[in-house]
């Protein structure tokens, strides 16, 4: 396996788990800044990485007045603050080519959508840019149906994986844990995507609904199944959560659903 690194952090082989996480999207009075200081710091005690993460535009929303977030300059500006001030690596997604080059600059790991894991030029952009590159395997696509993707990103520093999910009939997700491990065998790290995983797409009043109690047995199945890295979003307040409140975990039940992770993580390496 090609290992992840970036900025202090090493994803895949013996590594330790990684947790990618914080809000949905960036808000208002440090909010992201907040929530991701308090889970780096739960990670420092529990022996795992962390990744920063928060997004400065979500142009996939549901409906038209959803709230997006601060946008590119404001939002990229507040992304490098995160990441100077806990100095740890930070990741943000991106839906346009030309986004891709001011978003390297500010951060150290680019996510490709779910929904835009096919688009050849967004890939290419991203992976010309020089920063390791992070593709979250489509709902309407099988794990072998990745190969294509990894195809695109040849000139990408590095490459990783991500699990969300995949459409079972409407507003319904489900996960294929053995496609963990055939995403594994393309020897790149694989991250599973927890609170997205809960999603009940569509299935709100204009928003996606989901079922966010589900999330502490998906993480611990996940990392049961040997995956190298967790994304979970989570937000102070969900029910005030500018994007996403029907999933991202509550902050104060983070320490729970990382102390589990952490010890079956160290149980398998023992």
């Amino acid at each position: 396996m090609q290992p992840l690194e970036l900025n202090g952090v090493r994803i895949g082989l013996d590594s330790p788990l990684t947790i990618i996480a914080g809000p949905c999207v960036l808000e208002p009075n440090d909010l992201a800044l907040r929530t991701c200081e308090t889970v780096q710091a739960i990670c420092k005690e529990l022996g795992m990485q962390f990744i920063a993460k928060a997004s400065f535009d979500k142009a996939n929303r549901s409906s038209l007045g959803s709230n997006r977030g601060p946008g590119l300059e404001a939002g990229l500006d507040e992304l490098r603050r995160i990441g100077s001030t806990l100095n740890c690596p930070v990741t943000t997604d991106v839906h346009l080519p030309e986004q891709c080059q001011s978003a390297a600059e500010a951060v150290d790991l680019l996510q490709i959508p779910a929904f835009l894991c096919r688009q050849t030029d967004l890939l290419q952009a991203a992976a010309n840019t020089g920063c390791a590159v992070n593709v979250k395997k489509g709902q309407f696509m099988s794990p072998a149906e990745m190969s294509g993707v990894l195809g695109k990103l040849e000139n990408a520093r590095a490459t990783m994986l991500t699990e969300r999910g995949t459409f079972f009939g409407y507003n319904r997700l489900i996960n294929d844990f053995t496609g963990l491990a055939e995403m594994r065998d393309f020897g790149v790290p694989v991250c599973f995507d927890v609170t997205h995983s809960t999603q009940r797409p569509g299935a709100g009043a204009g928003v996606t609904a989901g079922r966010p109690e589900m999330a502490p047995l998906l993480a611990r199945s996940a990392v049961a199944a040997g995956v190298d890295a967790l994304f979970i979003e989570c937000h102070p307040d969900p029910d005030k959560a500018a994007s996403d409140g029907a999933t991202v975990q509550p902050l104060e039940r983070m320490r729970e659903i990382l102390t589990d992770c952490a010890k079956i993580s160290t149980a398998l390496k023992s």
